[in-house]
This record gives structure tokens, sequence and C-alpha cells, in this order.
């Protein structure tokens, strides 16, 4: 059996697994929310779909997409597993307890709310890997870009899709709330002068971000029901 084998095979391996994927898509979230932006310039979806086309024909890009994607699920398999562990290592609740002998309640909603998270991200990834290597999508007239701003401010026209979007978003910035900082002292950085550093960079993170996301589809729905009026 391999170190990694071995590692990922104890819950202490399993943690580390969790931090450093999620970091990874932390990160992620960042340039995501960059590209998203784009839809706002106001260019009828020009910038968004050059940045689109440039992530889908750039060979680096690909491969990135791929560990995107097994980064995705090795997050999600991973917090399953550790879950389950938790919840086997005390089948039974003490009758009498304290704060460091019963589960925050943020802990115990990390699991309902990660599935609320992969139910999104399947409905995301659906469309995504769908309208870019599946269904056509017609060309931005006098180019050969593909028009994927249309397709998303067409989703983005409808308030139950947005609604959805939103509470994802939401729960998402819970996610990143609890899981920032416990991510870092996973991997060590847990120091009396760093600690309460990248403990406010987490609380700004998982509101920044995630705002950012939301106000996304919300002006794009509020532009939409303007032009109609």
């Amino acid at each position: 059996m391999s170190w990694f084998t071995k590692a990922f095979s104890t819950t202490i391996g399993r943690k580390l697994v969790m931090s450093l994927t999620g970091i990874f898509l932390i990160l992620f979230l960042i340039e995501h929310l960059i590209g998203n932006l784009l839809l706002l310039n106001g260019d009828g979806g020009l910038a968004f779909n050059e940045f689109a086309h440039f992530m889908k024909y750039n060979r680096l890009i690909q491969i990135g997409e791929v560990v995107l994607f097994g980064g995705f699920l090795f997050h999600i398999i991973d917090g399953i597993i550790l879950i389950r562990k938790n919840r086997k290592s005390r089948p039974v609740q003490y009758a009498v307890s304290n704060k460091s002998e019963v589960t925050s309640w943020a802990s115990k909603l990390m699991g309902p709310f990660g599935i609320i998270i992969l139910v999104f991200l399947i409905v995301h990834m659906y469309d995504f890997f769908r309208f870019k290597y599946f269904s056509p999508v017609a060309d931005m007239p006098g180019t050969d870009i593909s028009d994927l701003a249309s397709l998303v401010y067409i989703k983005f026209q409808s308030v139950g899709y947005v609604a959805f979007y939103v509470i994802a978003m939401a729960v998402v910035g819970f996610h990143l709330y609890h899981g920032f900082q416990s991510a870092f002292q996973t991997l060590g950085v847990n120091h009396v002068k760093y600690s309460p550093i990248i403990k406010g960079l987490g609380v700004l993170y998982s509101i920044v971000v995630p705002l950012g996301m939301a106000l996304i589809p919300i002006i794009i729905y509020i532009n939409h029901i303007t032009q109609q009026i």
C-alpha cells in the first residue's frame, strides 16, 4: 500500500485531502466570479463570449477543467465519508454534554448544505458541458465565437432559476465561512499571529464572493423585467 493510500485511508489523511481540494476550489471561485462579471459589461455578452471561447480552446484550461471536476468529486466524496465516520464514532448522544462534546450547529449543517451544493453543481455542470460540447450554439453575428452569453441571459430571465441560484450561493457562503479557516488549520497554519488574519479573510471571502455571484443573476433578471415595462 502506497503512502498516499495509507494517508487517505485515515481520518487525518482525508481531512488533509479535503483541505487541499477546498483551497483549490476557493481559488477557482475567484476566477469564476471574474468571468461571470463580464456578463454585466453591457456589450451584449461579447466579453463573456470571448472569455468562454478562450476557456474552451486553451489546452491548459481544458486540462484544468478535468482537474477541477475531479477536485469537486474528491471534495464531495471525501466530505461524505468524513461525515459518516464522525457519526459512526458517536452513535449515541451523551446525556450531559458541553461545548467540547457537541458538534457545532455549523458542522451539523455542513452535510445537508453540502447536498444542496451538490445538486446545484450537477445542474450547473450539466448546463456547462451540454452547451460547451453537445448542444449547437449560434455564433455571435460576424464572428466565429459561440454566443453562450445569450443562453445565460435566457436562464436568468426565469425567477425560479434565479431564486435557486441565489439560495445556492447563500449556502456556498455558509460553507465557505465554516470551511475556509478549517482548511488552513488542517494544513497546520494555526498561529496566534496569523490565525486572526486568516479568519478575517475567510469571513470577507465568504461574504464578497458568494454575494457577487448571487447579484449577477439578480441584476440580469431586473434588467430583463425593466426592458419589458
